[in-house]
């Protein structure tokens, strides 16, 4: 008896393994639960705006905005640490800032899950010696490359991106992908702007394609169970569409401002989103970010609007909205963030504490404000080093006139000295 308890929960494994199979609707949905906290604090509502390395994941366009190499890093969990969720990518300009590339790689996976199908021996006992762990798990690799054609103000990535999943030695699937991205800017002044922003995921559609390794007992307890047996297949990933807008901006010399409001329109059906049909579904999410001095930021969003049953009669509907906050503080070369949100969407707890750290190899730092700007909006301020250098440039070709009118005194001095007498002339100290 306890050995088929044990059999059985194996077979809802298996079970949830060939699940994914017919679900198809939401195929790798854990490549829409989003990176960096920055994001998760703006209800990912960054499509239109962001410009630093986790764009690789969020719009490739946007890698355009990165000065130097940078790497950025995420980690959050469910459950109590039983689903971890984890982020990594890297981003440098190349040609002389003329294009720029990103690689990122992103882990959801579940791990030291306890294979029990041994556990009870032959002659009845338990031995947990026989117990084996096993990961269930999804991986993505991301590789993007963006370039800049200024004479359109407009940015323009892609990705290619490979997919793994696996649980276990049951059952594996690999897949490869398509994303395009393009931002487009409308200057407003030489310290606001104007952004709008694209990304097209899965343009071609995403394929995986599963195959399975189950021994003839397992198979046997599926059928037995009532389950049906996982055959190789192939799920695809439709496409989708993200659209955004952004304002950019300065308030004063201290502090910057960016809103953002972004549209997800999904084409694999209806979905429980503020906008819904057979054809298409449209999910709507707005974000916020104020930033003093380009070292202090404090962000807000709202997004995941959904009609929800009454919890009282059952019966009538109401929308429910998700508010998300977050803060960031730069530290020299250091960037922390940090979000209150349901990430995913997945927990049955409300809110989760997110953190992500970036790393700038070669930070560029501003005085009141204007790095919030330039990095947020792609102005054209002029760094504090070029504004010492020109003082420096100043400042030694006043010297230099001072240095001419003090010659030209001797001089003059000189021949009205030489005139009046024919004396060898004396010439005065003159300072100089």
């Amino acid at each position: 008896m306890l050995r088929n308890k044990f059999k059985t929960t194996i077979c809802l494994v298996l079970l949830g393994l060939s699940m994914q199979l017919s679900a198809q609707k939401y195929s790798n949905e854990f490549m829409t639960i989003g990176v960096s906290a920055t994001a998760q604090g703006m209800s990912n509502a960054v499509v239109a705006s962001v410009n630093d390395g986790t764009a690789g994941y969020w719009n490739p366009a946007g890698l355009v905005g990165i000065k130097n190499f940078q790497v950025n890093v995420m980690h959050a969990e469910w459950f109590a640490g039983i689903a971890k969720y984890d982020y990594l990518s890297f981003a440098k300009p190349l040609q002389k800032n003329k294009a720029y590339i990103g690689i990122s790689v992103i882990r959801l996976g579940i791990d030291n899950i306890p294979y029990t199908f041994r556990l009870v021996d032959a002659d009845g006992s338990i031995n947990y010696d026989n117990v084996t762990p096993f990961s269930a798990a999804d991986y993505a690799g991301l590789i993007s490359y963006a370039r800049n054609w200024e004479k359109l103000n407009l940015k323009i990535g892609g990705n290619v991106k490979i997919i793994h999943r696996n649980i276990g030695r049951f059952g594996k699937a690999w897949g490869f992908g398509l994303d395009l991205g393009l931002q487009y800017d409308v200057n407003i002044s030489d310290r606001s702007k104007w952004t709008f922003g694209l990304m097209a995921r899965d343009i071609t559609s995403t394929f995986n394609a599963w195959t399975f390794t189950l021994s003839e007992e397992e198979k046997v307890i599926l059928a037995t169970t009532g389950n049906d047996i996982p055959e190789s297949s192939v799920e695809s990933t439709l496409p989708s569409i993200i659209l955004g807008g952004a304002y950019v901006g300065q308030l004063n010399e201290n502090v910057g401002f960016r809103a953002e409001l972004d549209f997800d329109v999904t084409t694999d059906g209806r979905r429980n989103v503020l906008i819904s049909s057979d054809a298409l579904s449209i999910d709507p999410h707005f974000g916020m970010e104020l930033g003093y001095k380009n070292y202090l930021f404090l962000r807000a969003g709202v997004g995941n609007i959904q009609e929800a049953l009454d919890d009282i009669d059952g019966t009538s509907t109401s929308y429910t909205v998700q508010p998300n906050f977050g803060v960031g503080l730069r530290f020299n070369k250091f960037k922390l963030d940090y979000a209150l949100t349901d990430i995913g969407d997945v927990s049955q707890v409300a809110y989760s504490h997110i953190f992500s750290l970036s790393l700038d190899f070669v930070p560029k730092r501003g005085s009141k404000g204007e790095d919030f700007f330039k990095q947020g909006a792609g102005g054209n301020q002029k760094s504090p080093t070029s504004k010492k250098r020109k003082q420096k440039e100043d400042d030694f070709f006043k010297n230099e006139g001072k240095k001419d009118s003090s010659e030209k005194a001797v001089k003059e001095k000189t021949e009205q000295s030489s005139k009046g007498n024919n004396r060898p002339p004396v010439i005065e100290q003159i300072d100089l």
